[in-house]
């Protein structure tokens, strides 16, 4: 390619940046102020300098248009409802009385008042804070946020453009509040919502607002002719709004399909257009619409969700092929860099090869501009960045790290048989009930115990060599005893161990994988303050040795309940990693897979009578177009049917699913065909009890009745009347109760008391059950 006056122009830019700061300075400042350490004027300060951080080393790295609005204290989708005035009627006198309090009492709860609901975001880690609408919901503009931060951007010198969650994703997100009917559509509320939108944006504009982006990656979706009709609506009386700012209508994670024409005719002035794996199919579909002549595109080809490098000569010739289908072309990452970590460079413990092929937050904003500078003034402007990423692509297609024959052969060798348990449910049901000898409603939980700040202490003290491996196996042993004595005591059935020297529940797995490689510094948020660290898969998987074997095993010895063996799953493992992009993910999770069928196989073997292989991320991983879904459904019910289907008829398999929309994939639940199935339900009042019998499912389930994303501590009533509602769907002999989720995040005097009162309402129930 040589420089071409048609791209001259070419600007490089990003939708949004990671929030964290380099040492998880927010997260810090702000479980600070939730704990009374630090103060709201110290938090916002903390906050100002992160916002000035990240624009100052975008500009410095030569990106022309730094992103405002992104950055938020817990959520950006709560952010947007404060801003559009939609504060659930329980909340409102806490944000009157001290809008911050609120706001996270909106994201957390209190102990009077649940907080909203939290589900994914699109098939992302991400997690967001669901809004709630009805047909009584009122919207006013509160512009405050996204004024005052373009306005600091502004003042710092930067060329900003301000970020909002569009109108038509925003109402397709939401739910009907409580009490609000089912069937009541949050849709139904755009004309009520676009004014607001207009106010804002005016507001922007007098600010100082050039350009502002508004986020629609609901329409990548399948979208039925009236919602397209509404974004058609939308944009058109948006775009008709007198003295406001230019418009950027974003989208990502897959292809626009059938709503590209509807923006592309719209009168906004630029698109910005994923053209990253599935969503490469955006440039066919864009030059079939005629284009985009005279508008902006901004043109998402460094993938924003994965860390590997950049093919920059692919990346090239995409974006010359849309040279001409716009007014101008710009580059960009497909989405937020909010999903990767921060800098590679920080990671010193990465073999060198592997280092190489890596590319975060802020390598890939490097490519973002040297893809930007290449289009403008073509490839020798940036011969030297071609000539390298060219031999480190080289180098990851033929390295020997990648590729296993064994694993290969292996995994080419599983007949449909490996994928199936050899009794159908119910000879494994009676087989179960007999050498468990549980009652009705048993109780348990789903894994992990608080995580304390000594445990913490310990494995950083074990890293750094301050204690040896003896002592520090004696601190797990005794916490892991603590734990067993707690929940005999408080009258749970089923037991677990605690996960005490687990650092988190896909990265301890991962740490003893082979193929995988694991970081340092790789923080990611996946709700609030909550960050973790995904792994990252770069060659064949294979299990070298047992993984959690010792400390069942220590855990049974010390206790005649059963205790549960607790594993992540195959599907769980590649959607909390960074996966492998030079292979199908269903090749993937099949390694995966047989690694994990042969912990279970040696769990059974050691004795372990109950085991959990933990599936959260099933529906996150979901295609987001319905035409995508059966493979990934197929692949992804075989890979953990593969892990489970070795064991005799009398071990029972769990599994585990939270925060997600679980409606439409309760065929694939049934296929799972696990004994029993915990899942969210607290937040969501039980829907997914009515969903599960509705579908016909024959297993046992345990919808959680403890939701332990918010400080809050049920009482037993409030937990009984949970199960009673339960009990209306699925009969008392397929009835578990649990929590929502794990307790690593919860501290222990909440975790006490909520697990007595969870036990106290089981047995009431049980109590008042004919057969009990």
């Amino acid at each position: 390619m040589t420089a071409k006056s048609a791209a001259a122009a070419a600007r490089a830019t990003v939708y949004g940046y990671p929030r964290q700061g380099p040492n998880r300075e927010l997260k810090k400042a702000v479980e600070g102020y939730w704990k009374g350490r630090v103060t709201a004027e110290s938090l916002r300060e903390t906050a100002a300098g992160l916002r000035r951080e990240n624009w100052q080393r975008l500009a410095d790295a030569g990106v022309h248009e730094v992103p405002t609005g992104d950055f938020s204290f817990y959520d950006h989708v709560l952010d947007t409802s404060v801003m559009v005035g939609a504060v659930p009627e329980r909340h409102r006198a806490a944000v009157a009385a001290d809008e911050l309090d609120g706001y996270f009492a909106m994201a957390r709860g209190t102990q009077e008042v649940a907080p909203l609901e939290m589900t994914k975001w699109f098939d992302t880690n991400y997690h967001y804070l669901v809004p709630e609408l009805g047909p009584d919901t009122t919207f006013t503009a509160d512009s405050t946020k996204p004024v005052a931060e373009l306005k600091e951007a502004v003042a710092a010198g930067h060329t900003a453009r301000p970020v909002l969650v569009g109108p038509v994703t925003y109402l397709l997100l939401a739910k009907p509040a409580p009490g609000v009917a089912a069937d009541f559509e949050p849709l139904t509320l755009l004309d009520r919502l676009l004014p607001v939108y207009a106010e804002v944006l005016a507001d922007l504009r007098a600010a100082g607002a050039e350009w502002v982006q508004l986020d629609e990656p609901a329409l990548v979706q399948d979208r039925t002719r009236a919602e397209l009709n509404a974004a058609e609506r939308a944009f058109r009386e948006l775009g008709s709004v007198k003295d406001r700012p230019k418009l950027l209508v974003a989208s990502y994670f897959d292809r626009l399909g059938e709503a590209l024409p509807v923006l592309a005719k719209s009168p906004v002035e630029g698109l910005a257009l994923d053209f990253t794996g599935s969503a490469a199919a955006n440039l066919d579909d864009l030059a079939k619409a005629g284009g985009l002549p005279g508008k902006r595109l901004v043109a998402g080809v460094v993938d924003g969700r994965n860390v590997w490098i950049n093919h920059l000569e692919k990346s090239l010739a995409t974006l010359a092929s849309l040279l001409g289908l716009a007014g101008s072309v710009d580059v960009a990452p497909s989405c937020s860099l909010l999903h990767v970590p921060l800098d590679a460079a920080a990671e010193r413990d990465v073999d060198p090869q592997i280092a190489r092929w890596l590319a975060f937050a802020r390598q890939k904003t490097d490519e973002v501009v040297a893809l930007a500078r290449g289009l403008s003034h073509g490839t020798d402007a940036i011969s030297g960045q071609l000539t390298a990423n060219r031999a480190a692509l080289e180098g990851r297609a033929t390295s020997s790290l990648t590729r296993d024959p064994a694993v290969r052969a292996r995994a080419a060798a599983v007949t449909e048989a490996d994928a199936r348990r050899a009794q159908p449910y119910e000879e494994r049901a009676a087989a179960q009930r007999k050498r468990l000898g549980l009652p009705l409603l048993p109780t348990t939980t789903i894994g992990s115990f608080p995580q304390t700040t000594e445990l913490r202490t310990a494995r950083a003290d074990l890293r750094r060599g301050r204690i040896d491996a003896k002592a520090y196996d004696e601190r797990i042993a005794a916490e892991i005893r603590e734990v067993l004595r707690f929940q005999e005591e408080a009258g749970i059935d089923v037991l677990v161990h605690g996960e005490p020297e687990r650092n988190d529940m896909v990265q301890y797995f991962a740490e003893q994988l082979s193929g995988y490689v694991a970081t340092q510094h790789g923080w990611v948020q996946s709700y609030g303050t909550r960050y973790v660290r995904p792994p990252i898969l770069a060659g064949d998987i294979s299990r070298p040795e047992p993984m959690t074997r010792e400390w069942t095993t220590y855990a049974q010895a010390q206790t005649e309940r059963p205790v549960k063996g607790m594993l992540t799953g195959p599907v769980t493992m590649l959607a909390w990693s960074f996966v492998r992009d030079d292979q199908p993910l269903g090749e993937t999770a099949r390694q995966v897979a047989l690694a994990l069928r042969d912990e279970v196989n040696d769990l059974e073997a050691a004795g372990t009578s109950v085991i959990q292989v933990d599936e959260p991320a099933l529906r996150e991983t979901l295609p987001l177009r319905a035409a995508d879904r059966q493979e990934y459904l197929d692949w992804a019910t075989e890979s953990f049917r593969i892990s489970t289907s070795g064991v005799r008829a009398d071990t029972q398999i769990h599994t585990h699913m939270c925060y997600a929309e679980f409606g439409d994939i309760v065929s694939a639940i049934v296929a799972l065909d696990a004994d029993v199935i915990s899942l969210e339900a607290a937040r969501s009042h039980m829907q997914v009890a009515d969903e599960l019998a509705a579908a016909g499912y024959p297993n046992e389930v345990g919808p959680g009745v403890y939701d332990i994303h918010s400080p809050r501590v049920p009482d037993a009533d409030e937990v009984a009347s949970l199960l009673r509602k339960g009990l209306k769907s699925v009969p008392p002999e397929r009835l578990w109760v649990n929590p929502d989720c794990g307790l690593k995040t919860r501290g222990w005097a909440e975790v006490r008391t909520s697990l007595q009162h969870l036990v106290e309402a089981a047995r009431a129930v049980r109590a008042g059950l004919p057969n009990a």
